[in-house]
């Protein structure tokens, strides 16, 4: 088994004109992930139910989509729901989900032509058989693209992945052991690799026990807007100040 490895990488600039682009940079790569915080908020704030926030939800995942497959990012991790998060009222959760759904299902074409594929992360025992139709049926169309792994997680608790293994472990190098009953544990966990940048919308501040492993040496960036209204130029910029700058936290 292979050592699992934090990465230090470094974006370098691809062209040599003056303009603040991630076009700019060469993000091959990279592994972006984000906590898409924020829905129930952004409801909460007009005086809406939780369902309203479902458009403009899909509207961000897919802006941030085509921003991540333009600048070249090699995998993309979305934070939709963790574990806890299922003690917060039905109607909330089911509007997340819906998000996700809405997504998965509504733009398979897309992602094709994109040539990115996609797959759900995560327990799954959440998936209800319409959730679970749609994901199972837009993996297997996307499962031969190659140009942006998009990674979809949804009831998911890294907290139960850590004690579950180290509970397991055994073996006189504690490293290679770990990694190798995570990947036992959680399939998907490591095949992604390493973190760079982790981005959390919604003004918090924590990883909410996201990917704890992966995550140890990302560059984090914290936006104060809600999901719903992180745009496009919002994920530029967490691009560009990461391919700029030296803090852990941007």
């Amino acid at each position: 088994m292979t050592r699992f490895l934090m990465r230090h990488h470094r974006p370098t600039r691809s062209t040599n004109n003056g303009a603040i682009s991630p076009a700019g940079y060469g993000f091959v790569n990279m592994h972006l992930a984000i906590i898409m915080n924020g829905n129930g908020e952004w409801a909460n704030r007009r005086g809406l139910a939780p369902t309203a926030s479902h458009a403009a939800g899909v509207s961000a995942l897919r802006n941030t989509v085509a921003v991540a497959v333009e600048t070249g990012i090699k995998t993309l991790t979305l934070y939709a729901i963790c574990t806890p998060g299922y003690g917060r009222p039905s109607d909330e959760i089911n509007a997340d989900l819906s998000v996700v759904r809405s997504y998965v299902r509504a733009d398979a074409h897309t992602r094709l032509k994109q040539s990115v594929c996609l797959s759900v992360i995560g327990s799954a025992e959440w998936r209800s058989q319409i959730l679970r139709g749609a994901v199972d049926n837009s993996e297997h169309s996307s499962s031969a693209t190659s140009r942006m792994q998009l990674r979809v997680v949804v009831d998911y608790s890294a907290h139960d992945d850590v004690v579950r293994t180290e509970w397991l472990s055994t073996h006189p190098d504690p490293l290679e052991s770990f990694s190798r009953q995570l990947s036992e544990i959680d399939p998907t966990a490591l095949r992604a690799g390493a973190v760079d940048l982790l981005v959390r919308t919604g003004g918090g501040r924590c990883y909410s026990e996201f990917m704890l492993w992966e995550v140890a040496y990302a560059r984090l960036h914290y936006v104060d807007c809600l999901w719903p209204d992180f745009t496009a130029r919002d994920l530029q910029g967490a691009l560009v100040r990461y391919a700029c700058c030296d803090d852990c936290v941007m």
